[in-house]
């Protein structure tokens, strides 16, 4: 291990620290629950970012190789945002619609089966569109070399061009969204709302590893 990866797992845990301590949570919840969409920004651009870095670590050997680290920070921040309001969106709608009736008398697996469809409409209506999205920012900060003045010249038709649809299509929609992202998002909605963009953005250090193993063993 080296000194670089020694601060990034200092840099994880203390943000872990600060969160689950009891005298520091009471800061973080009210900090969330007063400024919902900025600490979603600041929470997921720290994070997902993290796991883009350790992404570039795993492949390269390097963190900060990816001149684009910076603008793609704070694109996940903005991404952050919408989490925000996307989540208590499909989490009213599914209550609305089955009008918060009990499905099973045992309390634990009601708030299981409700975790559940929240996270499966959400990870079929919201997150392919999403993750195209994000796809096509990261392709062109990619194509732009992480410069603004590159980014802004970069043509539509090089970035449809660039994408690997095959494997998007094929692993990132087929695969993650069915054998991850709905298990992961079902534990999520099954957590309070202050923590669930947190949730979210610590999954996606998760499969950010994950898709890069994958990537790896493509091309092996």
């Amino acid at each position: 291990m080296k000194i670089k990866d020694f601060i990034w797992g200092c840099i994880l845990l203390f943000i872990s620290l600060f969160v689950f301590l009891p005298r520091t949570n009471q800061i973080f919840v009210e900090l969330t629950t007063r400024f919902p969409y900025a600490m979603g920004f600041l929470k997921t651009m720290i994070l997902a970012s993290m796991g883009e870095i350790l992404v570039k670590r795993i492949r390269t050997g390097y963190y900060f190789r990816d001149p684009g680290v910076y603008i793609k920070a704070i694109i996940w921040g903005f991404l952050g945002m919408v989490f925000v309001f996307v989540f208590p969106l499909f989490d009213g709608g599914i209550k609305t619609i089955f009008n918060n009736q009990i499905i099973f008398e045992n309390e634990f697996l009601n708030k299981l089966i409700y975790a559940f469809m929240i996270s499966f409409s959400m990870n079929v209506i919201f997150a392919p569109t999403f993750m195209m999205f994000h796809r096509f920012t990261d392709t062109y900060i990619d194509l732009g070399e992480g410069s603004i003045k590159k980014i802004v010249t970069v043509r539509f038709d090089d970035v449809v061009k660039k994408i690997d649809y095959h494997f998007f299509f094929s692993f990132v929609i087929m695969k993650t969204i069915p054998l991850f992202w709905i298990p992961a998002h079902t534990i999520t909605f099954m957590l309070p709302s202050t923590y669930r963009v947190l949730m979210a953005s610590y999954l996606s250090i998760v499969l950010g590893v994950l898709l890069s193993l994958k990537k790896q063993e493509k091309k092996r």
